[in-house]
């Protein structure tokens, strides 16, 4: 008898769980089902593919096996994605995007990609930079919009550039001109800068631009979206930084908050679209990509005037 997909998928739950339960029920199956399945998986390799005991702990062949199900796997996605979305933006596509995007970008195009590719049956993930990443290598997403560069292994698309602009209130502003220096984001004060949760890019690159370490004084608020540290911002309790796409939806939430643009050269960061590398060309890839760029640069230019003002 051969070796069945079944099979390796079950093994590969238990791989990951080390637990057969819990592997029973990722895979929806009653547990002596699923180990059945395992034991006639050795018999048909004729080999052991866990050590003797209790606890789940693959032998040297189990490991083998576990390399070859996650190829066999991979190969097999592949080539329903490429069946799937043969014919450019149609058929079902799993997109993710992270938090920072994610509220801004995808209210604008979601509507537009409906009227341009009615095919398509989108399915769209919001999580951190990290999980997405974890996603795509993992094949439960097709592509993912993040901040580039994404690493290695990936096929990117830039789709546009978005620059940070720094909000307060017009008291901490008036403080700032105070200065008569030209606003930097070297010259800010870390204390009073307030940034988004650990595991945030968004929270790394604001320190990155700052040239600074995170700040050991930093009250911690815990904050998990932008919409947060704006309403904290128009409290007076800080700055932050926001990233262009977001101006318009947060200041609209937060009218007490201003917005000032930084100096030449402006801080930013690079919109982009990737996907798995050493995959076959996809037109559904090139299109989707240019569709974002050219709505992503349409929503930056709408707000490429805002300077500092109270909205």
């Amino acid at each position: 008898m051969n070796i069945t997909l079944r099979q390796l998928s079950y093994f590969m739950a238990l791989a990951e769980t080390r637990h057969f339960g819990r592997a029973a029920e990722k895979v929806h199956v009653s547990q002596p089902a699923l180990s059945v399945q395992i034991r006639e998986l050795e018999q048909r390799l004729g080999v052991a593919l866990l050590e003797p005991g209790r606890a789940v702990v693959l032998t040297s062949a189990g490991h083998e096996v576990l390399a070859s199900a996650h190829s066999v796997m991979a190969s097999l996605r592949d080539m329903q994605d490429g069946l799937r979305l043969r014919d450019g933006l149609s058929g079902r596509l799993r997109l993710g995007v992270i938090p920072t995007v994610a509220p801004y970008l995808l209210p604008k195009i979601l509507p537009l990609l409906r009227e341009e590719a009615p095919a398509l049956d989108l399915r769209v993930r919001e999580a951190q930079t990290e999980m997405l990443l974890s996603d795509l290598e993992d094949g439960a997403l097709d592509a993912a919009i993040l901040a580039l560069p994404a690493g290695a292994g990936l096929e990117e698309r830039f789709l546009f550039e978005d620059r940070f602009l720094l909000a307060g209130t017009t008291a901490q502003f008036e403080i700032l001109q105070n200065h008569g220096a030209p606003l930097r984001p070297s010259a800010l004060d870390p204390g009073q800068l307030l940034l988004l949760d650990e595991g945030h890019c968004l929270a790394d690159q604001a320190l990155e631009v700052c040239d600074f370490a995170r700040p050991a004084r930093r009250v911690d608020l815990g904050a998990s979206s932008l919409a947060t540290l704006c309403g904290l911002v128009a409290s007076g309790y800080g700055l932050t930084f926001l990233p262009e796409i977001a101006i318009t939806t947060e200041c609209r939430a937060a009218p007490k908050m201003q917005v000032q643009r930084f100096a030449a050269p402006e801080p930013s960061r690079r919109i982009g679209l990737v996907r798995k590398g050493a995959k076959p060309k996809a037109k559904w890839f090139d299109d989707l990509a240019e569709f974002l760029a050219r709505s992503g640069r349409a929503l930056i230019d709408g707000v490429k005037d805002f300077g500092s003002r109270e909205v």
